[in-house]
């Protein structure tokens, strides 16, 4: 899981296998598969190297 901060300053972890679009209009707002869509303070470009960064950690366990 990643962990992400929404627009009020408050940190959730995402699943970031449930993520399934990353859109920045201008807020980044990311949809889940479920159809959720959460609005954070990160970045489309912070979020994709949040992604890689746990998914190399996970994996190199």
């Amino acid at each position: 899981m990643i962990e992400v901060t929404k627009l009020n300053g408050v940190k959730l972890s995402v699943n970031e296998e449930m993520i399934e679009i990353i859109e920045e209009t201008p807020d980044t707002v990311i949809t889940m598969s479920t159809g959720r869509k959460i609005i954070v303070k990160e970045s489309r470009q912070e979020i994709g190297n949040l992604v890689k960064s746990y998914r190399k950690e996970f994996f190199a366990i």
